[in-house]
Parts: structure tokens; sequence; C-alpha cells
């Protein structure tokens, strides 16, 4: 049962309204912490709704010794500890350990694993975008639950160690400890957090639109020469990934299955980078989605693309369900 549907009962009290009026503002930002922990846009709001059921059971008997945004936070990252409890973590291709792959190389897929899921800005509050970038949400999948809750606290939330200490039940020391030990593993593994980039500029925008106007055209050059020369092309579920734009380029030559005029794009924005749904032409005319594309830029040029081949993206995106011949008259630019 929904927090909405449990609590709209004859006769509410003040008490309920202000326990509503608590979730509503408190949504956003306690799925943005589910997602760094879970690394799933799903499991996220499955968690966030938990959230709230154990926050109202206890409402009552909140006595404010911390503010409602810390008690709730605390919730929600214990929720998280007890769902993550002998799951798999979720990683992207790059994160497999496995060695970059050619583009001639047979397309193997693997639907067993548990992939990272990019969600959309919409859905979250993005006060720290760089605490969101896909690559940092992979990065903390590599680290046991527990180390990752303690560097989201600490890091993200900029909580003191004494705080996370009592969100634990634990002790200042042993999450001290648990702080240097997770810094290590992302060290080790040559992980860090992204640094965020400003709002988009002019020659970004400009190189942007170039960048669906070259897959509009399947324009192969055109698109080598907008990645950055070691660039990195990954698509769950297909294990391998890719270095390098001429081997992008290769990858997207030989087997993308669009050709000219098939492949269309409209543009969101997935965890605080812009992103793409892509969609492909159908024997009837129409145009289906296809693949979402998350881009990472370096300047004015393309650094890394994660793709998703998930169409129900499309919709948690905002999307539409298909695109007509008369919708890309009226296009808007992809910026």
């Amino acid at each position: 049962m929904s927090i909405e549907a449990s609590s709209q009962t004859e006769g509410e009290t003040l008490g309920e309204q202000d326990f509503q009026d608590l979730a509503n503002r408190y949504r956003r930002e306690l799925l943005a912490h589910c997602y760094r922990m879970t690394g799933s846009a799903h499991e996220a709001e499955d968690l966030v709704q938990e959230t709230y059921l154990r926050a109202w059971r206890s409402f009552h008997g909140f006595e404010g010794r911390s503010s409602v945004r810390t008690w709730l936070y605390r919730i929600a990252t214990n929720v998280c500890l007890t769902n993550l409890d002998g799951k798999q973590r979720r990683p992207l291709p790059t994160g497999l350990g496995t060695a970059d792959s050619q583009a001639s190389d047979e397309l193997i897929s693997d639907h067993e694993v548990p992939w990272l899921e990019p969600i959309p800005d919409a859905a979250v509050l993005v006060t720290e975008r760089d605490s969101i970038r896909l690559a940092f949400v992979a990065a903390l999948q590599h680290l046991p639950a527990r180390q990752r809750a303690v560097l989201i606290l600490r890091d993200v939330l900029r909580w003191s160690a004494k705080e996370v200490a009592e969100a634990l039940e634990t002790s200042t020391a042993a999450v001290n400890s648990a702080l240097q030990r997770a810094h290590a593993g992302l060290e080790a593994a040559g992980l860090t957090e992204d640094t965020v980039e400003e709002d988009l500029d002019v020659r970004q925008k400009a190189m942007l639109d170039e960048y669906v106007d070259a897959f509009w055209h399947k324009d192969i050059q055109r698109i080598v020469n907008l990645l950055t020369a070691d660039a990195v092309w990954e698509m769950p579920p297909f294990i391998g990934w890719y270095r390098g734009a001429v081997t992008i380029g290769e990858l997207i030559a030989t087997q993308c299955p669009g050709g000219a005029h098939e492949m269309p794009m409209r543009a969101t924005l997935a965890n605080g980078q812009p992103a793409f749904g892509l969609y492909m032409a159908q024997g009837d005319g129409t145009f289906t989605p296809f693949q979402l594309q998350v881009l990472h830029l370096d300047g004015d040029r393309v650094a890394r693309v994660s793709v998703f081949f998930s169409p129900s993206l499309f919709a948690r995106f905002g999307l539409p369900a298909v695109l007509h011949e008369s919708d890309l008259a009226v296009a808007a630019p992809a910026s």
C-alpha cells in the first residue's frame, strides 16, 4: 500500500498531513540517495517507498533529536543496506575487468548481469550533479555496501563521522576506517568521482547538434571526428566495450543495423549528463525506441558513450513511444 493511500483516511490528523508534506519535500533527494546506493532507478523508487512506509510507522514516535531530513536519510540508508545484502553489484561493461574489444568481435550479451541503469535528471534533486554521474555511481558499485554507504554519507552528504556512526549503529573509528578503505578501493581500481561540466557552452551545444545530424546521415567519419581519440563506448547488456574513435566508428559502421535517414535522436538529460534517445526506422514509416545514449563530454568532444538497450527507458525519460516522419520536420534542435 502506498503512503498516499494509507494516509488518506477519514479524519486525517495534522500529523499525517505534516508527514505528507515532508515526504513530498524530500522525495527527489532520497531517490538520488537510493540510486547511488543501488545503481538502479527502479529499485531506488521502491526503496524510497519502503523508507516512507517505515518512517510513517514510527513518525509519531519521532522526538526531533535530529532533523527530519537526517532521520529520513538514516532510514533510507538502512533500507538500502538490507536490500543489498547478498545481491550482486551493478556494473557497466568497462567494470567487468575485461580488455577492450575489437569492432569485428562477436557481440555477446548477458542478461543475467544486473546492469547499472541511468536515471533521468528530472526524477532526482541534482544539487551536486557529479554525485549521480554514471562513472561515479559505477565506481560506487565496486565497494561493499557498507563502505558505499559510509562514502556517500561522508563525502556526498557531508555528514560527520559521528552522525554516520549513529545512523549505522557503529563507532566513529569504524566509520573512519570504512571511509579509508572505500577511498583506497576506488583508487586501486582507478575509479574516481568525475568532475562535472558546467552548463553546456555554445561550442558544446553545436557539437551535440552535429552529433545528432551525423547519426541521422550515418556519417561515420563525422562521428569519429566528434569523439576524443581515446573515447570509450559501452552498451549493456553486451559485455564488450570499445576504446578509440576509429574502433567506435568501425563498430557503428558494421554492427549498427540502421542506415542513413533511419536513426533520429531526441535529447534528454541523464545522470547530470547530455543524453539522447535514438530511434530506429520501421517498415511502416515510423521510428521506434532503439537505444538511450548517455554522453560524457571532454571540452567540445565526446569522451565516453554509455548505451542502454531498453525501450522502457524512453517512457521513464519522457521520450515519445514512437516518431513519425512528420515529427522529424518539426523536431527541436538536439541541444
